[in-house]
């Protein structure tokens, strides 16, 4: 019988917390960079940097919650999530720069949040099959259910 938090429901809901991280870092990224008029490569670079950080901080807050001391947490967050925002990052931005003239897409244009939205629908789905490979190898979000504080 398979382990309760080896399931595709802990697979969806650690892909959902990759996903919170990823969006705030993305969207972030792109408001200081076209704030800063930044051009799509320092942008992009921007955001997928703050997703991998709003990733690991929500993971680093569960843990730090959970008991664990800041190194120990940030361990836990760095084994869980890495693999994780990668792919999620990697499927986002590629759609992205497949999509025709949503890089060059401003804040307020439609084609950005549309844009993202589906790449980041198509980011987790692709993920999702991931977490749950990780978690049924005792890695990823399983070592995290071990941690966080109910």
């Amino acid at each position: 019988m398979q382990h309760p938090t080896h399931g595709w429901a802990t697979a969806v809901q650690a892909t959902l917390h990759c996903l919170t991280g990823c969006a705030i870092g993305e969207v972030l990224g792109m408001v200081i960079g076209t704030a800063l008029g930044w051009g799509n490569l320092p942008t992009t670079v921007l955001a997928i940097v703050l997703a991998f950080v709003f990733g690991y901080s929500l993971t680093l807050r569960g843990a730090l919650k959970g008991g664990l001391d800041f190194p120990a947490a940030v361990q836990v967050a760095l084994a869980a999530d890495t693999l994780s925002i990668a792919v999620m990052e990697l499927i986002d931005n590629g759609v992205i720069a497949l999509w025709p003239d949503a890089m060059d897409a401003e804040l307020a244009d439609l084609l950005f949040w549309v844009s993202l939205a589906i790449s980041l629908a198509i980011a987790f789905v692709v993920t999702v099959p991931v977490n749950k490979w990780m978690i049924g190898r005792g890695k990823g979000h399983a070592v995290v259910h071990q941690h966080h504080a109910h």
